[in-house]
Order: C-alpha cells, then sequence, then structure tokens
C-alpha cells in the first residue's frame, strides 16, 4: 500500500495558481493566507500523475473522445462507490461543472423563467441563473442546531409562486456541508414531479462524505427521479484536477440527453481535454487508495478547526460538515457583515476566506473555510484568525 504524505508542505507560487498568484489582480493583499476557493493543496494521486506523464511522452495532444475504459471506469466507481448504475450512452460531457449549470439554464428554460435554489448555496448557481436573464428563486435553507434542514413546504410554496421550472440542487450541499438523506432527496422529487419541474444535481462534492453518512445520488432513487433528472459529477474536486476541466453530465431520460447536448453543440464545445480524459480514468480505476487516506486527513482537519475555535473563539460557531472539505462557521456574533466582514477577516486575521454573503443573503455573517490543505498552514491561519476575534473582544 502506497502511504501518501498530505502535511508535505508544496509551494503552488508561480504556478499562475488562482488561489495564490493572482490576490492583487483580485485587489488583495498577496501576504493573505488562502482558504478560499475550492481546490487542495494536495498532488493528485500518484497514477494520475503517471498516467499523464506518459500521454505526455506520447507527444500528440490532438482531439480525443472517451472509449469504453473510460466509461467502464466511471462506471465502477459510481456502481462500487455509491450503488448506483449508470450506463454509457448516459454521459454528457462539459469542460465543468459550472458550465453545465449554465448549459441546463439554458436548455430546459427560457428567458424570464423563474429556477429554484436553497441559498445559502454556491454562488454560481444564482450567477447562472442572472445571466442567462432567468429569475432566481430562493427557497432559503433553515439553519438551526448547527446544520441546515428543508422546510418542504416552504419549498413547495416558492416553487409554486414563482412557476419555476428548473431546480438547482446542491447535493451534498456547498456551503454547508449537509449530507441530504435519500428520504430528504425523495421529498423533494416528489414536489418537483409534482409540479413538472426538472431538476439538476450538483454532485461534485459526492465522494467527500465523512464516516456515519452516505452520499445518495439523486438519479439512484428510482426511475421516476432519474427521468427528471440530470446529475453533474466530476473527479475535479475529488482527485484535485479541476483545472484539466473535464465533467461527466449523466442523464439518463434520452430526450433531456438529446436537449443537453444540442445546446452544448450550440456553445461550440465537442470533444473533452485529452489530459482530462487519461486523468480522470486513471483516478477511477487506481485512486481510491487515495481518496480513502486523504478523507482520513481531512477528517483530522475538521477536527482542528471544530476544536480550536470551539475552545478559543466561541464567537465563532463551526457547522461540522457531513461531507466536502469546506467548513462553514457562523460568525455572526462579531456583528460584522457584507464588507466589513471581508475587511475584518483580511485586514485583521490576514486570511482570504470566501465570506457568506456571496453565497445569498441568508449566508451573510458566515465565512467559508477550506480545509483541504497542510494541517501546519491551516494552523496558522486558525491562529490568525483567533488572534484577530481575541483583538476585537479586548476592544469591546
Amino acid at each position: 500500500m502506497t502511504v501518501y504524505d498530505f502535511d508535505e508542505p508544496i509551494d503552488r507560487h508561480g504556478t499562475d495558481s488562482l488561489k495564490f498568484d493572482r490576490a492583487e489582480s483580485r485587489h488583495r493583499s498577496a501576504d493573505l493566507l488562502s482558504l478560499w476557493v475550492a481546490d487542495m493543496d494536495f498532488r493528485a494521486p500518484q497514477p494520475a500523475i503517471d498516467a499523464l506523464v506518459e500521454r505526455s511522452r506520447h507527444g500528440i495532444f490532438g482531439y480525443t473522445e472517451p472509449g469504453d475504459a473510460y466509461y467502464a471506469a466511471v462506471g465502477n466507481w459510481m456502481e462500487t462507490r455509491h450503488n448506483w448504475h449508470v450506463e454509457p450512452e448516459w454521459f454528457v460531457h462539459t469542460p465543468g461543472i459550472v458550465g453545465a449549470l449554465a448549459l441546463c439554464v439554458q436548455a430546459f428554460t427560457r428567458p424570464g423563467d423563474a429556477v429554484l435554489v436553497q441559498q445559502p448555496v454556491y454562488y454560481p448557481f444564482s450567477e447562472v441563473i442572472a445571466d442567462n436573464g432567468r429569475t432566481v428563486a430562493n427557497a432559503a435553507l433553515v439553519y438551526g442546531n448547527g446544520r441546515y434542514e428543508i422546510d418542504f413546504e416552504a419549498f413547495e410554496r416558492t416553487l409554486t409562486e414563482y412557476g419555476a421550472k428548473l431546480f438547482l440542487l446542491c447535493n451534498p450541499h456547498n456551503p454547508g456541508g449537509r449530507v441530504w438523506t435519500a428520504e430528504e432527496l425523495r421529498r423533494l422529487g416528489e414536489i418537483c414531479n409534482a409540479h413538472d419541474v426538472l431538476v439538476v444535481s450538483d454532485e461534485i462534492h459526492m465522494d467527500f462524505a465523512q464516516p456515519g453518512f452516505a452520499h445518495t445520488a439523486y438519479a439512484s432513487l428510482g426511475r421516476k427521479f432519474a427521468d427528471r433528472c440530470v446529475v453533474c459529477t466530476s473527479a475535479g474536486k475529488t482527485f484535485n484536477l479541476a483545472g484539466l476541466q473535464t465533467s461527466n453530465i449523466i442523464v439518463p431520460n434520452p430526450q433531456l440527453r438529446r436537449t443537453l447536448r444540442a445546446q452544448v453543440s450550440k456553445s461550440g464545445y465537442s470533444q473533452p481535454n485529452t489530459m482530462g480524459v487519461v486523468a480522470t480514468q486513471a483516478c477511477y480505476e487506481h485512486g481510491g487508495e487515495w481518496l480513502d487516506q486523504l478523507k482520513a486527513y481531512l477528517a483530522g482537519n475538521i477536527e482542528l478547526v471544530e476544536s480550536h475555535l470551539g475552545t478559543t473563539a466561541p464567537e465563532l460557531k463551526v457547522m461540522r460538515p457531513e461531507s466536502t472539505y469546506l467548513v462553514w462557521v457562523d460568525a455572526r456574533e462579531l456583528g460584522l457583515y457584507g464588507k466589513d466582514l471581508v475587511r475584518f477577516i483580511e485586514d485583521e486575521a490576514g486570511l482570504w476566506l470566501d465570506c457568506g454573503d456571496m453565497f445569498g443573503k441568508d449566508g451573510d455573517g458566515f465565512i467559508r473555510i477550506n480545509v483541504a490543505t497542510q494541517r501546519a498552514y491551516l494552523q496558522k491561519a486558525l491562529d490568525q484568525l483567533i488572534a484577530a476575534v481575541e483583538r476585537r473582544r479586548v476592544r469591546g
């Protein structure tokens, strides 16, 4: 067994990294500790690196389409890890999940139509709706006892009031880290089916469920749900391959699949990234050992955030994630919101985090911490955050 060292420091500066090399272009100080955008500071699994090196030696990077081995690798992963059987013909390829969400909005709604979301939620959800001339309909999640819950009556009420045609589901939830149960998903699905609302489920964090929790792919709930959904998946988050821009959008219903493929064609996109195909296949074939070790390491990082903030900065209430490597923290006791919270985090704590208002008004006063980094780096960031909170506490 290969033992992976996730504590190994890896300097990402000078690689044109969005996370580490683009602070000044985004009007931030270059010396901020960066725990914002959701990629990881760990090397991809060695089998993926080896496969990419071997493919590079071939030296030709022409148009590439996935073959039988690729679909077998993805299918076996879904079957063994998520108890979900997928067929090769169900796949639609896009460069990324956000692009797929935008294509679904374009394909399945018209300008002016309402698209349902559950804020606070991953901010590109609202962006791809508004940027395409559709209306954002927010059926806000309910926060209580350290986790988010769904108000199903409010969900159906919002859906009917707006006449929504499409529901963008974040499964598991980002930023709150909820693993929606099969029962919760089924109840959402029954409401959507009753009102002829298509479900597009973003499941990019599907592989990060913590012990005691199990991810449920929306389409695995049964035929009547699978026929009315699009499931967006990718190895990008699981194996830190986001920059290779390769996603597997799985659409069991042939009519919906034809409609989505037509929209992809209108966008001018055809074959996927050659190296993305190579790395994705290698990871799904040989990356399980790496992922299992990674999840154990991430659990330790989550525990560090929870215990450290809980004992030294009680103003910050940690929502322990059931999945993802993103920790959502309720900072409302600081009395800072919007730009004031951003200034506090950056100017006083010296950190670059995602502050909650970008996830919708229901997230204002929260912060999101990406813990997929070396523990020493995370510890330093927590120390800076705690010191800033303590200084503010002394000032009264």
